[in-house]
């Protein structure tokens, strides 16, 4: 990359109406796709657009994070010239805590000027695509821009939570409103921004200084009439995963072999922490069709449009369609689980029905015994 940057993935009081499949996990780790998680995406993007500095702001209930990130090396990124950084609050205390992203900036102000990158991308866990973040500073600038937003046009209704963002001809951003706002508008933010790093940090003091502690909110949404802020449209694949239907619409949606390609490999492959597994064991009688199944499974009964993740038995007679069920799951012989969302670890007993609303599939989480 022609001008170094600095990858920034916020996880600071994301939007997050996910319930019981964040109850113990935050929720750049819940689990998508078969053997990924959310971060993923964000990470993946920033590395194969040549981004080598990636820091995370860690928020709550990151143990998992640490887990799943590790020192950087499914991402290439443990070596002494690039490096993964994950930085969680500097105190416990709630109030502390709660307070807004630029707050929790300052705090790590440290970091960000011993750098010596010219520019920050930031982004969020949540927006689950495939972007080059090369082309969208390019654009930035070419329109001699001060902050560029990544935005996404809909052609229809969106399922997650996102704001809603106005441009005028020339692409500057004339308006942005949080979600249940009445803007006229089919274009959303990515919540994906690209500025200089010095702007971020006089942003920061600045904002802090006037009592205003949220990035978006404050140091941008107040400032449209003042700074260059011009929207970026990426033509890919989006999907905005914070509430349940969105997470189970989008994971359906993966089934679709475009769709899975695109988001997977355009315009570059997406990492995640590698698990060594056998091949999944596909036993005489069994029946499957339009899934997505990860290694490490025993499929020994029928399995109709679903995601399955690592390590899932399904047992002989079993029968699961239109669902998705997440790692070391288990169905019993004889059940039948439909439009259905299972987490980690839970077991399905023989013998059951477990039937959702389609639009408002069956959750099991909490109960890990059914």
């Amino acid at each position: 990359m022609k001008h170094r940057i600095l990858g920034v993935i916020n996880l600071i009081h994301e939007n997050d109406e996910l319930g019981p499949l964040t109850q113990g996990r935050c929720l750049a780790t819940v689990p998508f796709g078969a053997k990924y998680r959310l971060i993923d995406f964000a990470l993946s993007s920033m590395v194969n657009s040549g981004i080598s500095k990636v820091a995370v702001f860690a928020h709550t209930k990151y143990r998992s994070l640490m887990d799943h990130l590790g020192s950087g090396k499914h991402w290439d990124l443990q070596h002494r010239q690039s490096g993964l950084f994950i930085l969680p609050p500097l105190t416990d205390d709630l109030l502390e805590v709660s307070r807004g992203d630029l707050y929790h900036f300052y705090q790590q102000r440290d970091y960000f000027n011993r750098s010596s990158l010219d520019y920050i991308v930031i982004a969020r866990s949540h927006m689950v695509c495939n972007i080059d973040f090369e082309r969208v500073l390019a654009y930035h600038q070419e329109q001699d821009a001060d902050i560029t937003v990544v935005c996404k046009e809909h052609d229809g209704p969106v399922l997650g939570k996102s704001r809603k963002v106005k441009l005028d001809a020339d692409g500057r951003v004339t308006e942005i409103q949080e979600h249940f706002g009445r803007l006229e508008s089919n274009i959303s933010s990515m919540e994906m921004y690209i500025m200089r790093k010095d702007l971020l940090m006089d942003l920061v003091e600045t904002s802090l200084a006037q009592g205003q502690d949220h990035l978006v909110r404050h140091a941008i949404f107040s400032r449209l009439g003042q700074l260059r802020v011009f929207g970026y449209r990426h033509e890919g694949y989006l999907g905005v995963v914070n509430t349940l239907a969105s997470y189970y619409q989008h994971s359906m949606n993966l089934l679709d072999q475009d769709v899975w390609k695109e988001l997977f490999f355009m315009p570059g492959p997406v990492y995640t922490k590698v698990k060594d597994e056998p091949p999944t064991r596909y036993a005489a009688g069994s029946r499957v069709t339009g899934s997505l199944i990860a290694n490490g499974c025993r499929i020994e009964g029928t399995v109709e449009n679903s995601v399955i993740f690592r390590g899932v038995h399904v047992e002989k007679g079993a029968v699961v369609k239109d669902s998705i069920i997440m790692q070391n799951g288990y169905v019993g012989q004889g059940s039948f689980v439909q439009y259905s969302i299972m987490d980690k670890d839970v077991r399905v007993e023989a013998g059951r029905d477990i039937r959702g609303a389609g639009a408002s599939p069956f959750m099991a989480a909490k109960r890990k015994i059914i």
